[in-house]
């Protein structure tokens, strides 16, 4: 009988998750260097107080657009230009269904193009498919260790790109978008003329940030959308809340659709998050403890002998395989043999095949533990 169950072509296209498909083969045994999540512990006074409040308040729907409180003091703390009001705020579940709004809000699959630049994080591309809109990526040079390269992006630009979504710091190169060359990008595009295109820059590891140079297109470039979380921040990944910040036209028309995707975010999580922004630093209060943990990791990767890309955000490293091995079979052996997880690099792009992705945020015995068996799995081929 399944087999004449009625399917959407565009999702029957997808494949699932390559990332989910490592991370479930994990063993109790494993070092586990794979999925994207802090290891950290949430901060229990900012959970607590959300409790209080829901006890003596309940927990009823919020507003579409998120709590008037917590889009003010998110746009309060970005300041960014003409952006800086509740209006420019649409509050989501998660920086997932932010980035899925915003493409959804902005692209008409009947003329508009999506450019993602590669290496990147799949759901943009899947995102966008599952919508109908036409994709086209920008892949970044391997022997410049994949940095953000102008030039390369606006050579892959044609006349129906409508966006250009950025993740900087990157996932999975850990590589930061400078302001030079976001300066030669954002002067390209304007340099074309007619409708501008839109930036839509993920922002997901902006405190886990290890450069001084690091561009935040917002406050430059006036066609610009954010996408954010505190998952990655503060280390809540599992609370499911995310913003989107834009021009109030584009964000009157995200919380339309928004509205009707989820109806609202999750009001407990809208609570933990307004304590969150209430503190000085609360959305920061774990990126010194990226920093130093950093330093060991990058020690470690130097002692291996192996050729890595340093990071200059997030919390990934990653690490090239020898010419010729693949990088789905090599995680999988490498799980197999090793007993470590690592996420293949083709899962954010065909130019990042011959590579691995650690996530680095598990203690640091473990993760020099991690690398000294990749090492040894390296050396053995």
């Amino acid at each position: 009988m399944n087999e004449f169950l009625p399917l959407n072509p565009r999702v029957a296209e997808i494949p699932a998750s390559m990332i989910r498909e490592i991370a479930a083969r994990k063993r109790p045994s494993s070092i586990d260097l794979g999925l994207g999540e802090p290891s950290l512990s949430p901060t229990s006074a900012f959970l607590e107080s959300a409790l209080r409040e829901t006890l003596e308040r309940g927990l009823r729907y919020s507003h579409n657009a998120g709590s008037p409180e917590l889009r003010t003091a998110i746009a309060a703390h970005y300041r960014y230009p003409n952006m800086d009001r509740a209006e420019n705020v649409c509050v989501t579940t998660g920086s997932q269904e932010a980035m899925y709004v915003a493409l959804k809000t902005l692209l008409d699959p009947d003329r508009d193009e999506l450019l993602v630049v590669e290496p990147c994080f799949p759901s943009y591309a899947k995102m966008a498919k599952l919508e109908g809109v036409a994709v086209r990526s920008a892949a970044m040079l391997e022997e410049n260790d994949f940095a953000f390269d102008a030039r390369r992006i606006l050579g892959a630009v044609t006349d129906r790109t409508r966006a250009i979504v950025i993740c900087s710091p990157n996932n999975p190169t850990a590589r930061v978008l400078g302001r030079g060359e976001a300066a030669r990008l954002i002067s390209g595009l304007a340099a074309r003329g007619g409708e501008p295109i839109w930036l839509i820059h993920d922002e997901i590891y902006r405190e886990q940030c290890f450069v001084d140079d690091a561009a935040e297109l917002a406050r430059e470039y006036p066609y610009t959308i954010v996408t954010n979380s505190i998952s990655k921040s503060n280390a809540l990944t599992g609370l499911r809340l995310g913003w989107i910040l834009g021009p109030e036209r584009f964000i009157d028309a995200a919380i339309k659709c928004h509205a009707w995707v989820t109806s609202c975010a999750d009001t407990f999580a809208q609570r933990v998050a307004l304590q969150i922004f209430a503190q000085p630093d609360g959305i920061g209060e774990h990126a010194n403890w990226y920093r130093e943990h950093r330093r060991g990791v990058v020690d470690a990767l130097k002692a291996s002998a192996l050729r890595f890309i340093e990071p200059e955000g997030a919390f990934y490293a990653c690490i090239r395989l020898p010419d010729g091995r693949r990088s789905l079979p090599a995680a999988l052996e490498l799980l197999e043999r090793e007993d470590v997880v690592t996420i293949p690099g083709a899962a954010f792009g065909s130019a990042f095949d011959g590579w691995l992705r650690l996530s680095w945020v598990a203690p640091l015995p473990q993760v020099r533990e991690g690398i000294e068996r990749i090492a040894s799995y390296i050396t053995s081929l």
